[in-house]
């Protein structure tokens, strides 16, 4: 599974304002809500701030992975959020997060769900100068074509 091939520019923030790890979640929610992703943003919401007091979806490396499972949702829907600045998002390397990929799947599927979010782990992981090289990136053809390549070298 590629995550450049479920990642589309319109579910991408390059410059997110939010600066705390509520105002991240409700900041991308918004933005499904506003592209038709979702009509539950509410219930979205809720669902990812239960999720996070479970234990912090940030994985370390300056990324987070927000996810949930809501009923109604047709495909999984993934986006991505960039922070220049840098946010708080408990991690457990204690260190800030930047870079942020939403993942929501529908409760039906929970294979799917976790082939995207092991798709995810696997490319930062692997992928020592993804944070940097999304960050530097200038617009979002740029953050794409950045994840792209990284993913394709793991793949050869």
């Amino acid at each position: 599974m590629k995550l450049y091939n479920l990642l589309m520019q319109d579910m991408i923030i390059a410059d997110l304002e939010s600066q705390d790890r509520e105002s991240v979640l409700r900041e991308m929610v918004n933005l499904l809500k506003k592209r038709n992703k979702i009509t539950k943003e509410k219930e979205l919401y809720e669902k990812l701030i239960q999720r996070e007091k479970l234990g912090s979806t940030a994985i370390g490396e300056g990324v987070a992975i927000p996810h949930c499972k809501l009923k109604g949702v047709k495909s999984p829907v993934v986006m991505l959020a960039i922070s220049k600045k840098s946010v708080d998002f408990h991690s457990l390397d204690g260190k800030p997060s930047f870079i942020f990929f939403l993942v929501v799947s529908s409760p039906d599927n929970p294979s799917l769900n976790l082939q995207i979010l092991a798709a995810i782990a696997h490319l930062v992981r692997k992928s020592r100068s993804l944070l940097k090289k999304i960050l530097e990136a200038g617009n979002i053809e740029a953050i794409l074509d950045v994840i792209r390549e990284e993913e394709e070298k793991l793949h050869e």
